[in-house]
């Protein structure tokens, strides 16, 4: 038998994918402590959290407007079941979280879907979570948005056509629309 032949099979890895925006990115830089484009191995057991406090954050957020502590991820696998998950948990008793239409007040925590975007303040992180089958640890792969995500992910939607078949792009302010004979001047 080859080395080829006798090595151990590899274990794919769970990987969070977080695409981070904010409107004043270009000029206060407040991601400027994260490391973008490289994926980061993080250990089963932690607990990763994302704010403003370096000595406790493994994300740093540079912006006096976070919380010391904005929020911490948990990967855990479901009971009786070999699926990976995170949950989230504000840990912030100022700021609300938004995880896509889902509210979290301090201490409230949720499992992340498998694609959602999170939302404090200004800030839009995009979440996706890419399976894997490593216990021992998952990895995160953080990016920059160039555009508000919200923008990307929600196009504007198409106005319903009424049952009367009109429809305008400039809503007429609670007017209805109005009959008129073609014969009347």
């Amino acid at each position: 038998m080859t080395s080829f032949e006798e090595a151990g099979t590899e274990e794919t890895v769970t990987c969070l994918h977080m695409t981070f925006y904010h409107p004043c990115q270009d000029d206060k830089m407040m991601f400027r402590c994260l490391n973008f484009c490289k994926r980061e191995q993080v250990r089963a057991d932690e607990m990763p959290k994302f704010g403003r406090d370096s000595n406790v954050c493994r994300y740093n957020l540079m912006d006096t407007r976070v919380s010391r502590i904005q929020f911490a991820l948990q990967f855990y696998r479901k009971l009786n079941s070999s699926e990976f998950c995170f949950e989230i948990k504000n840990m912030s008793k100022k700021t609300k979280l938004i995880v896509d239409q889902t509210e979290l007040g301090y201490l409230n925590k949720v499992d992340l879907p498998w694609k959602c975007i999170i939302c404090f303040g200004d800030y839009q992180i995009l979440a996706e979570i890419e399976e894997g089958e490593s216990v021992d640890y998952f990895e995160t792969h953080l990016h920059l948005a160039e555009v508000p995500i919200l923008q990307e992910r929600c196009p504007p939607s198409l106005q319903p056509i009424p049952e009367n078949g009109f429809s305008s792009l400039f809503p007429s302010q609670g007017k209805s629309p109005m009959e008129s004979d073609e014969n009347e001047s």
